[in-house]
């Protein structure tokens, strides 16, 4: 992130310190995966609590986050950049919905809510695009995680 941008946020504001994912989206190679992986630590309560647990938990961060994300990329000045990482944290909290967490099914669920965060297949592409705002910058990553969700029940089902 340049200077410019860097005068902007301030990990001292409790908005920029959640939008930037406690800082991991700072991290100038691949932030959107650091963010994802600064989220996992946040599944740990829900391995003793229940399933609804993480369903309020993933909804309550997934509006937060519209306000953390929009607000943050309006004191930076740029839609959606790529520091802002809080959507990668309510993606993966939904990429869990209803999941046994165990290493295996937290790996799995990781490189598939990276997947199609990344490669944003139909529809999370056109929301990407078209959608601004802090709604825009939270929705591709809550369908994202959303599809890596059924995609893990269904390689659940198959083994």
């Amino acid at each position: 992130m340049d200077k410019i941008l860097r005068s902007r946020v301030s990990l001292k504001n409790p908005v920029h310190f959640l939008a930037l994912g406690f800082g991991s989206g700072l991290i100038p190679l691949m932030p959107g995966t650091f963010g994802s992986l600064a989220a996992l630590p946040l599944l740990l309560p829900f391995v003793w609590l229940n399933a609804s647990a993480l369903f309020i938990a993933a909804v309550i961060a997934s509006l937060l986050g519209i306000y953390l994300c929009g607000k943050t990329a309006s004191d930076m000045q740029v839609h959606d950049h790529g520091s802002i990482v809080w959507d990668e944290v309510a993606g993966i909290l939904l990429t869990f919905l209803w999941v046994p967490l165990s290493p295996l099914t937290v790996v799995a669920g990781f490189l598939l809510f990276r997947f199609f965060d990344i490669l944003k297949p139909w529809p999370i592409k056109p929301i990407d695009k078209y959608i601004h705002g802090g709604l825009g910058i939270m929705l591709d990553d809550i369908v994202a995680g959303l599809m890596a969700c059924l995609s893990l029940h269904g390689l659940m089902l198959l083994v």
